[in-house]
Formats: C-alpha cells, structure tokens, sequence
C-alpha cells in the first residue's frame, strides 16, 4: 500500500499553534491528500517494495507516544518508587506497595503460565472491584494474555454470548457479589464443571472454557486464587522473564466490550500501546505530571475503561495510588475512603457525584485534601459540576466523554 493512499484513509486535522518560541512556523501547512481536510502530518518512510507491515503517523507534538508494554511500565514505576502505595481495597485492608504489587504480579502471571494458559489466551475478568481484578490485569499483560473485561452485572445470556463471542480460555470470578452468582452460572454453561478435573473443562455452550478461577472459595472443578500464587515456582517465573523479551507493545492485551444499546456487544481490541498511552495523555490533561503524589478513590468499575485505564494503568504510568473504597458503589464508603486516605482525585459518573452530593452528612467528612475529580460515562449536567465544586470543594473537575470504550476525551472546568 503505497503512502499516498494509506493517508487517503485518515481524516485527523492537526491544529498547529499559533506561536512556537515566540515565532510562527516557518513552514506553511502542506495539502498531503486531495479532497480531505488539510493537516501535515509525519509518516515513517515506506518500503521500497509495497507490502503490509505495521504503520505509525503522527502530527506535530512536543510529547511523544510511550514505547512500553505494560510490564515495562510497572516495571518503571516500581523502579522510581519502590515503596509508596500502589493499591489499597479498604474492605479487605489490603495495601501493597509498588515493589509488593509487582511481587505478586510476577507470582499470579507465573501461576497463570503453570495452569497451561499461554500467549495470545483470553482470560475473562468477572466480577467487582476487588484486589484480584488489578492483579489480574497487570500479571495477564506479563504473560502475554489478553484480558477480558467481563461486565459482573450479566446475566446468563450476556455472559454466554461474551465469553462465547471472543473464545474466552479462562474465567477468573469470586463465587458471588449480592445477587450474581457467579459460579452457580458458569455451572449452567458448564454442566460438567462440577466432576471435571481443575484446568480441564468442557462445554459445548462454551467450546473454548478449559479454567476457572475463583478468588474466595474452594470450588469443584476450579482452582483457587492461592492456588494460582502457588503454582508460580521458579521455573515458571523464569519462563515469565524470558517471555517479556518477546512481547511487543503492539500485541493485544486486552478486550473491552460497549454496552450493547444497539444491539449485541462488541469486543474492541486493545494493546499495550493503546492504554498505557491512554492512561499517560489522561494524566498529562489533569495534572498528574507535576503533582508529586496522586491518590484516587475509584469507585467505578474496573470492568469499563474508567477504572482499569484511567485508574489501574495510571498506577503503572504516573505512579499514583489506587483507592478502592468498596467492591460495588457505595457513596458513604467514598467520601470515608477520600477523607482516611487524604486522597487527591476521585473519579465518579455524574450519578455517583449526584449521590454523594445528596448525604445529609456531607458537611461533616473532611474533603480539603481532594484537589480534583474526574466526571465522565454520560452526560455530565452543568450544575452537577458547579456543586461539585461548590458543596464538595473540588476546585478542579474534568469532564470526559468517550468515544466507544477506550478514547476519553477531556474538558477541564475550574
């Protein structure tokens, strides 16, 4: 594919600065393709001989884009602070510094690798916001699995079709959080789960299933958690290094499902380098480059980009600590969590915002260490935002709408 029609395809206009050190541009916008929007863009040289390889384009910016998986990435964080908080889950009283989190990491992706899962497997992720969730993120990204964000509100149906619908290797679930039960419904897809072998299941419902995890309790025809952590020996740890030297930040590393309002739900397909640079241009916009410790409470679900991009792969980006104040939503259990661990952010859709706004205690929790919050995952209504900022003293509130489940766009109000 020659250069002139690869561009043909792009639509993206790049907005040139008025100035650049004091000065205009000495060089004026170029028309590369005929009949689009005019933009100058930069394409690497192309081959000699017209062939499909992998292509990168980009417009003028004084920030590149991030060349590192997401091993590399924690790897880097643990590296320039190897003893702050990395996690804290608030109802288990789980805290783990970024060397421990690694620790662990390492340990669960070397389990993972000794169940037999390999790279290019999907593991599907169901359940709340616990600590095995970003766990499971991170040591899935190490051993070259893509993880699957299963939505823990589906029902039967739902789940069948996600699961089904990108050949999902492995489930990892608690056994069941308030109404859904978890295991009760993988044993109906799986009506041999309970007489079959730990790793060896099988389901005509679902042809691909082979493991389940579950992270609270013993369970016929699953492994445990502690289970997985043990299997991760030395050799298996060794097979783990030796692995992050043929990862490539262009693999995929994760399938992130929309929700379905027009019709049946679609996997979109991320890799490395779509969520750590994600995560790095969502830190860049509100402020996490120079802010010498970032907090967040996160009370959204890992499941959705909102969690495990804007929240889990900050931790790994920018060094921030997670706060994971509740499994599900609790408003009264965020606004604790803000003021225990003087937490610097809190993420939240505007019904979340609406439902903290709306305790009649609100006045008595103390929110002074709180400097900003991020509002996204619907339409955000003017006068949330102003009461945010007003009842709640979040001088900073930034808006995001997403395009489909992976691109949030921001709008800082302040």
């Amino acid at each position: 594919m020659s250069t002139r029609i690869l561009l043909g395809y792009l639509r993206t206009g790049v907005i040139f600065p008025k100035n650049l050190s004091g000065k205009g541009l000495s060089r004026p916008r170029t028309n590369i393709i005929s009949g689009q929007q005019s933009c100058s863009i930069h394409v690497d040289s192309p081959p000699v001989e017209p062939t499909l390889t992998t292509s990168y384009a980009h417009g003028t910016s004084t920030r590149s884009l991030l060349g590192c998986t997401v091993g590399q990435a924690l790897q880097a964080a643990v590296e320039r602070w190897p003893d702050r908080e990395a996690v804290v889950i608030m109802q288990d009283g789980i805290r783990k510094t970024f060397t421990q989190f690694q620790q662990e990491v390492d340990q669960a992706a070397a389990g993972l690798l000794a169940l037999g899962l390999k790279k290019g497997d999907r593991l599907g992720m169901w359940g709340p916001n616990t600590y095995e969730w970003i766990l499971m993120q991170f040591a899935t990204a190490k051993a070259g699995i893509i993880l699957v964000s299963v939505n823990p509100a589906y029902q039967l149906k739902e789940v069948e079709f996600a699961l089904r619908k990108v050949g999902v290797n492995a489930v990892v679930c608690p056994t069941q959080f308030k109404t859904q039960r978890y295991c009760d419904m993988l044993r109906q897809l799986c009506p041999d789960m309970d007489t079959s072998s730990p790793g060896a299941i099988k389901s005509s419902r679902l042809p691909e299933l082979r493991t389940v995890i579950v992270t609270d309790s013993e369970q016929p025809g699953t492994f445990h958690m502690k289970q997985v952590m043990d299997a991760g020996s030395s050799q298996y740890l060794k097979e783990l290094e030796d692995l992050q030297r043929k990862l490539s930040f262009d693999d995929p590393i994760n399938i992130q499902f929309t929700s379905g309002t027009t019709g049946a739900p679609k996997g979109a397909t991320l890799s490395h380098h779509n969520i750590v640079n994600n995560a790095y241009f969502i830190g860049a916009r509100v402020g996490y480059l120079w802010r010498p410790h970032i907090k967040i409470c996160l009370p959204v679900p890992m499941y959705h980009c909102f969690g495990s991009v804007g929240g889990g792969m900050v931790v790994a980006v920018h060094g921030a600590t997670l706060v994971f104040p509740s499994p599900g939503y609790d408003s009264r259990a965020n606004l604790a969590a803000m003021q225990s661990e003087r937490c610097t952010f809190v993420y939240g859709t505007p019904t979340m915002f609406i439902d903290m706004l709306g305790q009649p205690d609100l006045a008595t929790y103390d929110l002074s260490s709180v400097e900003g919050a991020i509002m996204a995952g619907s339409p955000c209504p003017p006068e949330v935002v102003r009461k945010v900022i007003k009842n709640m003293d979040i001088q900073e509130v930034s808006v995001s709408t997403h395009t489909m489940v992976h691109t949030p766009q921001f709008l800082r109000l302040n």
